[in-house]
């Protein structure tokens, strides 16, 4: 994979964290340092995390899907693609109760912002691909990304969210489209 290529995965991945930490930053009373720090840790380590399981996952499964793993990669990447735009057309809010920030409300933004990166990692092993320095660039992309929505969550409001992950997904799908031109030529 070219580092323009793991660089678009990377900030792909991310704008749903973007999406939700600005929701978050408008939901929060204060913008504390502590709170960006859980929020911007948490979700970039499920986005480093996310991508290793599934690559593992693609690895045991990659000697029977050898001969159409082009395709299985672009359906994932298109699925995801496009759910991301499918979903950046939904009301999403976050609420006033309690503080997105802390305890079981975390752990399941986390995991719901890093879902789509273990469909990647699959595909990322189904391509042959590496998976550790994605995997790190991944996570440090959503943690950067994450600390950038809660500022412009708490300074702009909730007007870009749904424009970032239109942009996030049609950027997976094209990936995905690379991937299928590079299996079939």
């Amino acid at each position: 994979m070219s580092r323009w290529t793991v660089l678009a995965l990377a900030v792909s991945l991310g704008m749903d964290a973007l999406a939700v930490a600005a929701t978050a930053g408008m939901a929060l009373p204060r913008l504390t340092f502590r709170a960006m720090f859980r929020l911007s840790w948490h979700f970039g380590l499920f986005q480093f995390l996310m991508p290793v399981l599934g690559w593992q996952m693609g690895m045991a499964v990659q000697r029977r899907v050898a001969a159409y793993d082009h395709w299985v990669a672009f359906g994932l990447l298109a699925f995801i693609g496009g759910k991301m735009i499918y979903e950046s057309f939904g009301i999403k809010t976050m609420g006033r109760r309690g503080d997105p920030t802390r305890g079981w409300r975390l752990v399941g933004l986390s995991v719901a912002t890093s879902i789509d990166a273990l469909a990647v990692g699959v595909t990322m092993a189904m391509a042959g691909a590496s998976v550790w320095l994605p995997s790190i660039i991944i996570g440090l992309a959503a943690g950067l990304m994450t600390l950038l929505g809660m500022h412009l969550g708490r300074r702009l409001g909730g007007r870009f969210g749904s424009r970032m992950e239109v942009a996030g997904g049609l950027v997976l799908i094209v990936i995905g489209l690379k991937i299928l031109a590079e299996g079939l030529g």
